[in-house]
């Protein structure tokens, strides 16, 4: 056995994870290194991954103190004293998390809690940090001595490079990586997403256990491949594997009963025995086959749901929001969606604003058929949800971003704007979502003074609602210029509006044209998508609603 063998289980372990075959790592270019991750070089060799780990970990950037193997020795001694390891209390960070044995021998499963209380005393400021059991529990695997493992997380924990994001250590950052997961499935996993909301009476629930399927259930060979690549690549490799998780789970058991009463159990179940249906290789195939956003785009979706969660005071544990409770059956009444179809829309709207209840702003049974009184209700409000009941029962909608009142940025010329978290939805003869795709016309994609001097007539922009079939062509989905100060070339274009007319575009090739009287409508399909249209391609409508989203917190 290697240097690097104290604390394992060899009975335990997989026999191919012996090899020693006489392997070198030489490479220090990013591509290079991140080819060899995805493809396994280093993951047969015990002694090889060992010195892999020690060499990417020695390249984070840190803070200029970071506690070393030599303060592990000075302190372990005082800390934990002449316990008997195996009993030690873990810290309350650690939010009651699996401690992993990952085929290690007596000695490597005490040193993890021995390890763990002298990260609590050296990094006072974390609060919240349920991976980190599982981080020391592999890692251990790959070091010489309880001080060298240490180290090597200590690195981890104390990397200070603003675009590196590694391990949540605060309920704040934890809670923001769950809606934003959360997101991604509400994008990628569509199917999957589907099951969630139909079996399950608090989906945001089950999400928030995505990191304990990576850091808990998913067994030892299959951690240690993600963390190969994790730590050459980052965060973003986390999501995509808990995402092809998920696509798993619902492939697998699609059509089946549950196993249990709760599907977060049964998820749970799936990946603990996920050897049984997909290997490593398949599991990480499947992973970077998903086409999920630049690392910018989830950094900003991520600064969003943390700005959600602080504004609502939500920074420490606490009871999450039940999609129940914000749609409640004795305080919500619509002339034109159920309880239950609203529950549904809501399960799509991004995880931030799931923390609020449906206020109503607007319907044209109260408010009359105005298009001056629909935008004076309207504004103030973000993000808002137009609902439509035509007078042949069809039902139809959109979630749309960002605050009417923007449309004054193109003076009296029809301006658009939103970003591309908006959709529109089809609730009656049946139910669709509809992803949002911009509408392919090139005075749109100018900005600021240009946009206003090109803008299209409404009925030009309405005829010619093409969608480019190469999903390259899309714009940036979460990037928007008033939340994110970029630049105006970057936002997205899904929402128009004047004194005459709205135009809400995108959705797979839909687009929707309301007229002033809002009395009459009319939609465009585009067929470069397989999908049913939105509505009739003219129609009448009945009743219009407009839904704000009350925050509950803070009154």
């Amino acid at each position: 056995m290697d240097e690097y063998s104290r604390f394992v289980d060899w009975d335990k372990m997989d026999v191919t994870a012996q090899s020693q075959d006489a392997k070198e790592l030489t490479c220090t270019e990013f591509q290079e290194l991140k080819q060899l991750a995805r493809q396994g070089y280093w993951a047969k060799n015990h002694s090889l991954r060992a010195k892999v780990y020690h060499k990417l970990i020695s390249n984070i950037p840190c803070r200029t103190v970071t506690p070393d193997a030599n303060v592990y020795r000075d302190i372990v001694v005082k800390i934990v004293g002449k316990r008997n390891s195996s009993s030690l209390p873990l810290p309350e960070f650690v939010d009651n998390s699996l401690v992993p044995t990952y085929c290690l021998n007596a000695e490597g499963i005490g040193a993890v809690r021995k390890i763990i209380l002298c990260i609590a005393n050296q990094f006072p400021d974390i609060s919240f940090c349920p991976a980190l059991p599982s981080v020391i529990a592999l890692l251990l695997h790959y070091s010489k001595d309880e001080a060298e493992c240490f180290e090597q997380v200590c690195r981890i924990l104390a990397c200070n490079d603003p675009s590196k994001r590694l391990i949540d250590q605060t309920f704040l950052a934890f809670e923001s990586s769950c809606m934003t997961f959360g997101d991604l499935v509400n994008k990628y996993c569509q199917a999957a997403h589907k099951l969630m909301v139909a079996v399950s009476e608090d989906v945001l629930e089950v999400y928030s256990d995505w990191q304990r399927w990576l850091f808990g259930e998913l067994p030892m060979a299959y951690i240690a491949r993600v963390f190969d690549v994790f730590l050459v690549e980052g965060y973003k490799v986390l999501y995509r594997v808990a995402l092809a998780l998920l696509k798993f789970f619902h492939k697998v058991r699609a059509g089946q009963p549950m196993e249990s009463e709760s599907v977060q159990q049964d998820i749970r179940a799936f990946v603990r025995d996920i050897a049984k249906s997909v290997s490593p290789e398949r599991l990480l195939e499947k992973a970077f086959a998903i086409r999920l956003f630049s690392r910018k785009e989830i950094q900003l979706l991520q600064m969003a749901n943390e700005k959600a969660l602080q504004q609502k005071g939500i920074t420490v544990k606490q009871k999450r929001q039940n999609v129940h409770l914000a749609v409640h059956a004795e305080n919500f009444k619509s002339e034109i969606v159920s309880v239950k179809e609203m529950r549904d829309i809501w399960s799509w709207i991004p995880e931030r604003f799931a923390l609020c209840q449906p206020l109503l702003l607007f319907t044209t049974l109260e408010h009359g058929c105005s298009l001056s009184r629909f935008y004076s209700h309207s504004e103030g409000h973000e993000p808002t949800l137009l609902l439509i009941k035509t007078t042949t029962k069809e039902v139809c909608g959109a979630y749309l971003s960002t605050d009417w009142s923007e449309r004054r940025r193109g003076g009296n010329k029809l301006s658009f704007f939103g970003t591309g978290e908006c959709f529109v939805f089809r609730l009656q003869p049946e139910v669709e979502r509809y992803e949002w795709v911009i509408i392919k016309h090139p005075e749109l994609a100018t900005s600021g003074s240009e946009s206003e001097n090109h803008a299209p007539s409404a009925s030009s922009t309405l005829s010619s609602g093409s969608v480019p079939p190469d999903p390259s062509d899309r714009l940036s989905p979460f990037l928007s210029a008033r939340h994110f100060n970029l630049p105006s070339k970057t936002a997205s274009m899904f929402m128009a509006g004047s004194s005459e007319c709205i135009i809400i575009g995108g959705g797979d090739g839909q687009a929707l044209y309301l007229d002033a009287d809002l009395n009459h409508g009319r939609t465009s399909h585009c067929n470069t998508f397989n999908n049913q249209p939105l509505c009739s391609e003219s129609f009448q409508i009945s009743v219009l609603e407009v839904w704000g989203f009350r925050d509950t917190m803070n009154g």
